[in-house]
């Protein structure tokens, strides 16, 4: 299946997983870039802007798991985020974390909730619409993962 037909598939769990990705790649960009404000409370949301992005990398690539060496705790806490319903809710609490960010003055990082709020969105519209979580082969879904082993 190619990356046009997974989209016209109409399953939102795949376009929560892209819009994960591009939430990824913003939470990486706005962190780095709002470090140099050299605002405490901003550095710390950074901080956990990029511990975000990190986190999504390994539960959106299933691949990532079997190729990098990182601990069992951490490859089953990220196992555990495998239903739609279970995505929306981390991808919210990242996104709430994000929006909190503003106490601490006005930053990129908003930009980084407002994704994490999407993304969280469509995870749970594929809940409430019942769809199955599909992983998209670009990302290593769907069978990629078994190939390697």
């Amino acid at each position: 299946m190619s990356l046009k037909e997974e989209f016209q598939t109409r399953n939102f769990s795949i376009y929560g997983q892209w819009l994960g990705i591009l939430s990824m790649i913003i939470c990486l960009a706005t962190g780095i870039s709002t470090i140099f404000t050299f605002n405490v409370v901003l550095i710390i949301f950074c901080a956990l802007a990029l511990v975000s992005a990190f986190l999504i990398l390994f539960v959106e690539v299933p691949l990532l798991l079997r190729i990098c060496p990182t601990s069992g705790k951490f490859d089953e806490f990220v196992r555990k985020i495998s239903t739609n319903y279970l995505r929306a809710a981390a991808y919210f609490v990242m996104s709430v974390i994000q929006f909190v960010s503003n106490v601490g003055g006005r930053s990129a990082l908003i930009a980084a909730a407002v994704f994490l709020l999407l993304t969280s969105i469509c995870y749970l519209l594929a809940g409430i619409k019942g769809q199955d979580f599909i992983g998209s082969k670009t990302l290593g879904g769907q069978g990629v993962a078994q190939m390697i082993v």
